[in-house]
C-alpha cells in the first residue's frame, strides 16, 4: 500500500534494511501459519526464538552481549513489522528484549549479564517479567509479592498474573516488596517453589503464551537481586521501553487491517460494482488511512525523540494511548468492510482486532495513560 505521507523516506539505510528483513521474515515464517496458531492457541516459541535471535531483534536496542545495538527507531520499525504479523509475535520480542533483558542489562550485575544476556539475545533462553498481580495491576506499588532475607539468601513468596512467556521462560525478572523497598530478582524458572501454569480460554492474544507465576518459599542466593535499582523506578523504566515498542507495533497491526480492507473493497462486488466504489466505503477507508498515517507520524516523532535522548514517559503515554486506540478503531472499521468474512481467520482483521483489545489494556491501561496526560495538563494527579 502506498505510503502517502512518505514516512519511510525519513528512515536511513540501516533502518530500511531492518524493515525489509523483518517484513520478509514475517511473510515467510509467520503469516502462512499464524491463523492456525491463533485458532489452536499455540505459539511455537522454541522454534521461533532462535530464528528471531538470528534475525537480531531480541534485545536489539541494547549494546554488547550479542545484542545488535541499534537505535530506538530501528527497534520501533522492527516492532511495527512484527506486529503486522501478529501482536503475540511482537509481544514475545518486546517481553524478551524490553522487559526481561533490559532490566538485567541496565540494573544487573556483571555475573547476571554474562549468564543470561548472550543466551537471551540468541534465543537460546527465554525470559519473562513478573510485575502484575491478581489484585494489583495498575497499582504495582501495593504489590503483595515479597522477598525476605534469610541469612545470605532471599525467600520469595507471592504470585503474578497475565505474564507473557511465563510457562516457557527459562528466567523470570520478578519484582517484590522487601524491607528496603521494591527490588528486582533474577529467578531461574527451575528453582524449587517456582511454578507457572498457563492461562487458557483466552479470546485474545491466542498466539501467545500467557501465564500466572507462583512463588512458594522460592529460595534465592543474594546474587539473584538486581543491584542497580530500588523502588518502582526499576519496573516502570522497563515498561517505558516496552510501551515504546507497542506504540510502534500497533501501527503495523493497523496497516495490516487497512491493507486487507482495501484489497477486499476492490474485489468484493455488490450491486454490480466493487464495494470500494461506494462512497460510504471510501469514507471509511479514507479515515482509516488518515488515522494510520497519524499513528505512524506519532511513532516516528517519538522514535526521533528517543534517539536524541529527549523522550519522556508521559510522551510514551501519549503514543500508546493515541496509537492503540487508532489501531483498534481501524481494525473495527476494517471488520465492517469485510462483512461476515471479517470474522473469519481467512483474513487477519478479527485476529488483530481481538489482540488489540488486550494491547489496549496491558502495559498500562487506556485509563491510566489518560490520567498521565491529565496530570501533564493540570499538574493534578487523579490516580493517587
Amino acid at each position: 500500500m502506498d505510503d502517502l505521507l512518505r514516512l519511510d523516506d525519513q528512515l536511513n539505510g540501516d533502518q530500511r534494511l531492518i524493515r525489509d528483513t523483518v517484513r520478509s521474515f514475517v511473510a515467510e515464517r509467520v503469516l502462512p501459519h499464524v491463523g492456525d496458531w491463533f485458532e489452536e492457541a499455540v505459539f511455537p516459541a522454541r522454534e521461533l526464538a532462535p530464528a528471531l535471535g538470528s534475525l537480531g531483534v531480541l534485545g536489539m536496542h541494547l549494546d554488547g552481549y550479542g545484542c545488535a545495538g541499534t537505535d530506538a527507531t530501528s527497534y520501533g520499525v522492527a516492532c511495527r513489522e512484527l506486529e503486522a504479523g501478529d501482536s503475540g509475535l511482537r509481544s514475545f520480542v518486546s517481553v524478551q528484549g524490553s522487559l526481561a533483558m533490559f532490566p538485567i542489562w541496565r540494573y544487573g550485575s556483571d555475573e547476571q549479564k554474562d549468564e543470561w544476556l548472550p543466551r537471551m539475545a540468541a534465543g537460546e533462553a527465554i525470559g519473562c517479567f513478573g510485575l502484575t498481580e491478581p489484585d494489583h495491576g495498575s497499582d504495582p506499588a501495593n504489590m503483595r509479592t515479597h522477598a525476605k532475607r534469610d541469612g545470605s539468601d532471599w525467600v520469595l513468596n507471592g504470585s503474578k498474573m497475565w505474564i507473557t512467556n511465563g510457562s516457557i521462560a527459562d528466567v523470570a525478572v520478578v519484582w517484590a516488596q522487601t524491607d528496603d523497598g521494591i527490588r528486582g530478582f533474577v529467578v531461574p524458572t527451575d528453582t524449587p517453589g517456582f511454578s507457572a501454569p498457563e492461562i487458557h480460554k483466552k479470546l485474545s492474544l491466542r498466539a501467545s503464551v500467557t501465564s500466572s507465576l507462583y512463588f512458594d518459599d522460592v529460595r534465592l542466593p543474594g546474587s539473584a537481586v538486581l543491584p542497580g535499582v530500588t523502588g518502582l523506578k526499576g519496573p516502570l523504566s522497563c515498561l517505558s521501553e516496552a510501551r515504546f515498542g507497542i506504540l510502534w507495533g500497533v501501527v503495523g497491526a493497523a496497516r495490516a487491517c487497512l491493507e486487507a480492507a482495501v484489497e477486499y473493497a476492490k474485489t468484493r462486488v455488490q450491486f454490480d460494482k466493487p464495494i470500494g466504489a461506494f462512497q460510504l466505503t471510501q469514507q471509511k477507508l479514507a479515515w482509516m488511512y488518515v488515522a494510520a498515517g497519524q499513528a505512524g507520524l506519532t511513532a516516528l516523532h517519538l522514535g526521533q525523540l528517543k534517539d536524541s535522548g529527549r523522550l519522556e514517559p508521559r510522551q510514551i503515554s501519549f503514543g500508546k494511548l493515541a496509537n492503540v486506540r487508532a489501531a483498534l478503531d481501524i481494525a473495527r472499521q476494517a471488520r465492517t468492510i469485510l462483512g461476515g468474512n471479517g470474522i473469519t481467520l481467512e483474513y487477519p482483521v478479527i485476529r488483530h482486532m481481538t489482540n488489540l483489545e488486550s494491547v489496549l489494556t496491558y502495559e498500562g491501561t487506556e485509563e491510566i495513560h489518560t490520567l498521565v496526560l491529565g496530570e501533564a495538563l493540570t499538574g493534578l494527579p487523579a490516580y493517587r
